[in-house]
């Protein structure tokens, strides 16, 4: 049985829509589908929560561009009477039930993060509801299992849970792995889990993918697939590069590597359950699904220049805190770290030196960062700088630090091309190097590692 990952993606309207379900109607009897949201649902829920907090008045408009999207969907996808109207019926029981949290976050005036996280779910509920619908209409056996339903239990934190494993593999080894049968589909709305006292808690945006490693690991499947609209993992952003490669094969912590610094194919999280259970993930292409795709796996081929991959992120921001003698100063660096904690934000990585600590952080979170850091009083040192202009960039492939001359080969390509390197995390993970650049010259160097490492040698495998 394999667990097939379904993202938004692949759903933004009937039409693709229609796709995902012509393959799963050939390829997907017998195994269960974890779905995201359509495309965009999830953004409209959030807003919706700011309208509401803002006015009553603007509750209904976000209720009924929820219905005339979700409408026109099963309309494209649902040909049977009797099962559109079923699934109709269980739309507006959906949005009515959303409409009434939103007019209650409107009258208290407050968005908690446990009402945030019930809101934000209804995109993957409907998703699954329609698919399931439409997969009935053309007659072959599906249902629908809410994550509650099956079991899957969170440790409690609102807005980024994490799955217990150990109840939460006893729960779908008795409540989803018995209901497939050779020829039934089921659909899991993606995204969440429940506290152990029944509370929603969602994964953190994109968590569906996270979602649907959790089931992997937890009914012991033979693989997890997870279905896009792109070919897999590439040797760069073909947004960047056109003439980037596929990488046929990576290990969990290439993948993982790869995820964190601004791949979009996967979300971070999603290799942790599957690499514990030793279970394979293979990306494929709904628009090519015969086409070979990425395998991540625990023993994948290494590439001949042992780099697999040139990665970055623009979500990134440099706080800089300049103190002397910081290595020799206890607590400064716990004092630093829990004023930027406090203000619920998450540190990316920190590298310091003698005389200076640099916090790397979301773009977003950069100013409110920055505000707690010099908040600390008495300042326990002499200069704070906050700098949003950055890029980090990443060079991927497992056993990179062990191979003679790797950094020697990126920075002097970087060199060539102009560039100047800052802030270089190097030994943290043993298949990743990092290293900061600003934004401007973000172009010139993910091509001139690609040309240092790609364009000059064979493919991949």
């Amino acid at each position: 049985m394999k667990i097939i990952k379904i993202g938004g993606g692949c759903l933004k309207d009937g039409p693709t829509a229609n796709i995902i379900l012509d393959l799963a109607a050939a390829r997907g009897k017998g195994n269960i589908f974890v779905v995201s949201a359509f495309f965009g649902i999830t953004d409209i829920l959030v807003s919706g929560i700011e309208a509401a907090l803002a006015s009553e008045d603007s509750i209904e408009g976000v209720i009924q561009d929820l219905r005339n999207r979700h409408q026109t969907i099963v309309d494209y996808l649902v040909d049977s009477v009797e099962e559109k109207d079923r699934a109709l019926q269980k739309l507006e029981d959906l949005l009515g039930k959303l409409e009434r949290y939103y007019f209650g976050i409107s009258f208290t005036r407050e968005a908690t993060p446990r009402m945030r996280d019930m809101i934000a779910v209804s995109g993957e509920r409907m998703s699954a509801m329609i698919l399931a619908a439409a997969m009935a209409s053309r007659g072959i056996d599906s249902g629908v299992v809410l994550p509650e339903e099956a079991g899957i239990i969170t440790d409690g934190k609102f807005m980024d849970a994490t799955a217990l494993m150990a109840p939460t593999r006893e729960n779908l080894s008795l409540r989803l792995g018995r209901q497939v049968t050779e020829n039934k589909i089921l659909f899991v709305p993606g995204f969440y889990g429940v506290s152990d006292t029944g509370e929603i808690t969602t994964f953190g945006r994109g968590g569906s993918d996270y979602s649907a490693a959790v089931v992997t690991a937890g009914v012991d499947a033979d693989l997890l697939e997870i279905w896009k609209d792109t070919p897999g993992f590439m040797t760069a952003d073909p947004d960047n590069l056109p003439d980037c490669r596929l990488i046929p094969e990576l290990t969990y912590e290439e993948a993982a590597e790869l995820a964190y610094t601004g791949a979009g194919i996967l979300h971070p999280r999603t290799v942790e359950p599957v690499r514990q259970a030793g279970i394979d993930i293979a990306v494929k292409n709904t628009y090519d699904p015969d086409a070979r795709g990425s395998r991540i796996t625990r023993r994948a081929r290494q590439a001949d220049t042992i780099i697999k991959s040139v990665s970055y992120t623009r979500d990134v921001a440099i706080l800089k805190i300049h103190a002397s003698g910081v290595g020799a100063r206890q607590g400064i660096l716990s004092l630093i770290t829990r004023a930027v904690s406090d203000k619920g934000i998450n540190i990316k990585s920190v590298v310091t030196s003698q005389t200076c600590i640099s916090l790397l952080v979301s773009k977003n979170d950069a100013q409110t960062a920055h505000a707690g850091i010099r908040e600390i009083h008495p300042r326990p040192f002499r200069e704070s700088v906050c700098r949003t202009r950055v890029a980090l960039v990443s060079i991927v492939g497992e056993g990179l630090h062990h191979s003679r001359g790797i950094a020697a080969r990126c920075f002097t390509a970087v060199s060539n091309a102009d560039v100047n390197i800052e802030m270089i995390s190097f030994g943290a993970s043993d298949a990743a190097m990092y290293f900061l650049v600003d934004e401007d010259s973000l172009d010139a160097t993910i091509q001139a590692l690609h040309d240092a490492f790609f364009n000059s040698s064979p493919p991949l495998l």
